[in-house]
């Protein structure tokens, strides 16, 4: 209700001054008249009218949510999935309590990895100091010292963390279309070590720091109740500014500050030990990431791409960049992607693992199998 009603309100202003200021000296007064008004209205009590306070349970219970035993999440009391627009016409306040449920979600999507999972969490980078920025990723017993095979999963951009894939399949869909665990299980079942990695925990937020700017008023000469009136404007203005900014994006209440988690780059290592590497629905760009000739032969070798198609898994799908084959994930749904193509992957890996036994490289482009979901 709060951002209709400001809508409503402030865009006819704005257009009426705008109108107003293309005027004589008669419309002068009545712009004055509406700068008053505006004064007076308090944009922010404006915006947050009728809006449920932005406070929110910490644990699934208290949202009233729970998995149940096919990995879905439901309603308690009622049974029903998630609804996103609990308050209607709320778009902001839902928008901030579907991402409160987020955070519960990567919270216990951590909690099966070592639960259910029995992986370690292992704090990154290994040897930062005490004040370093840090992160952590999610290791097998064997992941170090498997003599044989280790599997690296690794999501994609956006909201989702260690373990995920993608955060609206696991409130909408289930866990094991949304999260790696049925990946992590498989691989643990058929003699991988494995490690998950977190991308996304790449850096951490502080506040940022208030810093007092003076004001050219404050050293001026100008007599004290012209620089009072301007800090009034300037204040003012600031803080139509800050409603606007609210209103475009209502997830950022505060100003904030990036602090970057050391990174290592070791191209050679990854091509000399790196078996093969599934993509699904990747949107790299060879071009873009300045991937040079070898890393493009070696992409084109040990890679394969599942993309979302509406064609049959596996079916080959023609690409313009020079990087990897492509073939349908057997879904044209972007986040599905890896689900579908779960069982395409192992294979995938198991013939590239035997290859390079047999130190033959796969045909990739030639992979023209079917494989049912009833494999699964």
């Amino acid at each position: 209700m709060s951002i209709s009603l400001s809508s409503l309100i402030l865009l006819p202003v704005w257009i009426s001054m705008a109108q107003i200021q293309q005027g004589g000296p008669d419309e002068k007064e009545k712009t004055t008249a509406l700068k008053d008004l505006l004064s007076r209205i308090d944009l922010d009590e404006l915006m947050k009218k009728d809006e449920p306070p932005l406070d929110f349970p910490d644990t699934l219970e208290g949202f009233e949510y729970a998995f149940n035993e096919k990995g879905q999440l439901r309603h308690i009391k009622t049974g029903e999935p998630f609804v996103f627009n609990y308050q209607e016409d709320l778009h902001r306040w839902n928008q901030k309590r579907y991402e409160a449920l987020g955070e519960i979600i990567t919270k216990y999507v951590y909690e099966l990895l070592e639960k259910d999972c029995n992986l370690k969490k292992i704090s990154i980078p290994v040897d930062a100091t005490e004040s370093e920025p840090k992160s952590f990723i999610f290791m097998s017993e064997d992941a170090l010292t498997n003599p044989q095979k280790l599997m690296v999963l690794i999501h994609g951009s956006g909201v989702v963390r260690a373990g995920q894939w993608a955060r609206r399949l696991i409130i909408n869909e289930d866990l094991d279309s949304g999260t790696q665990i049925p990946f992590i299980k498989r691989a643990m079942d058929e003699g991988y070590g494995v490690i998950v990695l977190n991308p996304n925990e790449n850096y951490i937020e502080v506040e940022k720091p208030k810093i007092h700017v003076q004001s050219s008023s404050e050293s001026s000469d100008e007599p004290a109740e012209k620089r009072e009136r301007k800090d009034k404007v300037s204040k003012e203005t600031k803080k139509r500014r800050d409603f606007y900014e609210k209103y475009r994006n209502p997830q950022r209440e505060k100003e904030m500050m990036q602090l970057y988690i050391r990174m290592i780059q070791r191209e050679a290592d990854v091509k000399s030990k790196v078996t093969a590497v599934a993509l699904t629905d990747s949107v790299h760009n060879v071009w873009h990431q300045e991937a040079g000739k070898t890393i493009r032969e070696w992409m084109r070798e040990n890679c394969c791409n599942w993309v979302s198609s509406s064609e049959p898994l596996d079916t080959s799908v023609e690409s313009m960049l020079p990087d990897c084959p492509r073939v349908s994930a057997g879904t044209d749904r972007h986040e599905l992607t890896s689900w579908k193509s779960f069982p395409s992957i192992f294979k995938f890996f198991t013939e590239a693992s035997e290859a390079k036994t047999s130190s033959l490289k796969p045909a990739l482009t030639r992979r023209s199998h079917r494989i049912k979901h009833e494999e699964l």
